[in-house]
């Protein structure tokens, strides 16, 4: 995620692929990158400073024209996927309104501090507001999302997000739309409804690809037969699991593992 200080301008890359930065208004290249190190974080720079060097008293004609943060979030396998994989490529958020301007300094200036500080937990404080961050970038988008449909459109939900964090706590368990509507005081017609509206698929359907997505990454990551991993993601048997995965997926579970694994040998 990168941010840019002056205008609370944020771009996230839920993929990871390599981008570039640069003024499309300057034809020509900019001053010589020097690469320096804070002690905690890496900084490099083109206004003639040193790492570590504070720019916020310089006089405005000195100070520089984008001031970016940069960093990456490494998340847990699974159904985070469905979050990230909803995500635009690259997603840019803009953080910069009057409601969160404020909120974005104060988190922006407390990271710096902890960083230049570099005092005992200023590690885990630094990681901790990197997250405050994160979220912060993804509620701005939730809020511009939440009339479109999707796994953000209903996690912003009001009345929707409750029962959909439940599946995705707990995707292995039984779940009915009776019970799920109870936690949305809803009957279980309208939640139906609502929610068909709001992810653009069905209940069970939202669920199965919980669970798909999920045992993907553990037939990838692992070496638990189908029927373990079958039975990790809610289903009492290996042939019920296998019907499934073929359905969602359009492999079975051995061949979709078996493919991945040839990919790889041939990548090496």
């Amino acid at each position: 995620m990168s941010v840019a200080r002056r205008r609370g301008a944020g771009v996230v890359d839920p993929r990871g692929a390599a981008h570039r930065v640069r003024d499309v208004k300057r034809s020509t290249g900019g001053a010589p990158l020097t690469v320096g190190h804070d002690g905690m974080l890496p900084v490099r720079r083109n206004d003639g400073r040193a790492a570590g060097d504070e720019c916020s008293d310089a006089s405005p004609r000195n100070r520089p024209d984008v001031d970016l943060l940069c960093g990456r979030f490494v998340y847990a396998p699974g159904s985070s996927a469905l979050l990230l994989n909803a995500l635009p490529d690259p997603l840019h958020v803009s953080l910069g309104s009057t409601q969160t301007l404020g909120a974005l300094q104060t988190v922006i200036t407390l990271m710096r501090g902890e960083a230049q500080r570099r005092q005992p937990g200023a590690l885990a404080i630094v990681t901790a507001l990197s997250h405050a961050l994160f979220a912060m970038a993804l509620r701005a988008h939730g809020e511009r999302a939440a009339s479109g449909t999707g796994v953000l459109a209903l996690l912003t939900d009001a009345r929707l997000g409750a029962s959909v964090q439940a599946m995705l706590d707990a995707p292995e368990r039984a779940r009915t739309i009776a019970e799920l509507g109870e936690r949305a005081a809803m009957s279980r017609a309208t939640y139906a409804r609502r929610f068909n509206e709001r992810a653009g698929v069905t209940v069970m359907d939202f669920l199965t690809r919980i669970r798909m997505t999920i045992a993907c990454d553990m037939l990838l990551r692992t070496r638990r037969s189908a029927a373990e991993i079958g039975e990790t993601v809610g289903y009492q048997s290996e042939a019920a699991f296998g019907n499934a995965f073929a359905q969602s997926v359009g492999v079975t579970p051995g061949r979709y593992r078996r493919g991945a694994q040839a990919d790889d040998v041939r990548e090496a």
